[in-house]
């Protein structure tokens, strides 16, 4: 099962208190970002592009719990840049499990084999290892030779030691449906994984290749055909059954961004971990003055084609709640393939996009070289 009983039982427990307390907006996923910078450099990010000083910025152990504390969110997904590069990663992974933290610690694998030894097995705690497809599909997604081959060491060695280890694969519009479905059966027959993340790719708009983002309309045929694989059943999607069911067509969901909040080097990312249009001190200040109903797809054109899980896996997660027989019927059954899909959100009011990297990168270099001088 690609979720623990006790993940299921201890974040169903967290639900179902905010819906006691009559809560509309909650964090279900915290995205905590330490760091920017990698050492890979996909065509496909739009996480590096920053000037040298701001790629050196690190959040520290403290800030890092503070902001977990803050937020309360019961599950911890630590992307990057490349978060092992973090001299202190170890020390913040184990201060969160002490916090009963369910901790996701997302990597591209190439220093995971030299830093295990820094980490323990737990129920608490789950290695994420980026890989887009088999040898020569992610080899070239990652831009760099050698890289499959070193993430399937890492898991082997991992699994080998007692570790939870899941993949993380991004889907983008040059993946065939036939040798996605092969990484599919590779992951869970030959790594033998603890559960399969997968989404659609973000078009960041500092990635340098956008030309192979997937467009919404492609998402769901494609994922259609993923789905009426005969394979399906056997491959541990670590996803809720909706959410699936959102991929193939089937729900239209609005995202609901709030569910997955970001804190990086920057502050508290507004609106969420795919846009970085302004940053606030705390997780009050974010829950409380972004202006939720300008983003998302129908309101805001960067959104337009977005059907990321950090948007709408914590939608799915409410309609569980809220459509228990019809979650049950999915996951039982699985996605609908076949017939009309929902009718999709009309994208004709989408408000221009903003532009603002190079205000959020102006602003934190003046406190970089204002620290420096008064050092």
């Amino acid at each position: 099962m690609s979720i623990p009983i006790i993940q299921q039982i201890r974040v169903g427990s967290y639900i179902l208190k905010q819906k006691i307390l009559k809560k509309e907006k909650y964090p279900l996923v915290l995205m905590l970002e330490p760091l920017f910078r990698c050492n890979l450099a996909c065509a496909g990010c739009g996480k590096i592009d920053y000037p040298k000083e701001i790629l050196d910025q690190r959040l520290s152990v403290k800030e890092c719990i503070d902001s977990v504390e803050e937020c309360g969110a019961p599950i911890i997904s630590i992307p990057g840049g490349e978060p092992l590069i973090h001299k202190e990663m170890p020390i913040i992974v184990s201060e969160l499990v002490k916090r009963k933290k369910f901790v996701y610690l997302c990597t591209n694998a190439l220093l995971m084999e030299k830093k295990l030894e820094q980490y323990k097995p737990s129920p608490y705690f789950t290695w994420s290892v980026h890989l887009d497809g088999l040898k020569e599909d992610h080899d070239k997604a990652v831009c760099q030779e050698g890289v499959f081959d070193r993430c399937v060491s890492a898991i082997q060695k991992a699994k080998s030691k007692g570790f939870r280890c899941n993949v993380n694969c991004t889907v983008f519009d040059n993946v065939n449906e036939s040798s996605l479905i092969k990484f599919l059966d590779y992951v869970t027959d030959v790594l033998k994984v603890d559960g399969i993340t997968i989404s659609p790719g973000f078009a960041y708009e500092r990635a340098p290749d956008q030309k192979h983002f997937i467009k919404r309309s492609n998402t769901k045929n494609f994922f259609r055909k993923i789905f009426k694989s005969k394979n399906f059943k056997k491959w541990d999607f670590s996803h809720s059954g909706l959410y699936l069911d959102f991929l193939a067509g089937n729900q239209n969901y609005k995202c609901t961004p709030w569910g997955n909040p970001t804190r990086n080097i920057f502050g508290w990312q507004k609106p969420c971990y795919l846009l970085g249009e302004g940053y606030v001190k705390t997780f009050k200040e974010l829950m409380e003055s972004t202006e939720w109903d300008k983003y998302g797809t129908g309101n805001y054109d960067k959104c337009s084609d977005c059907m990321a899980h950090c948007g709408y896996e914590a939608s799915a997660v409410t309609d569980v709640f809220e459509s228990p027989l019809k979650a049950i019927n999915v996951a039982m059954n699985g996605p609908k393939t076949d017939g009309a899909m929902a009718q999709e959100i009309d994208l004709s009011k989408s408000r221009d996009p903003d532009f603002v990297f190079d205000t959020h990168v102006s602003e934190m270099m003046k406190r970089i070289h204002a620290q420096k001088e008064s050092a």
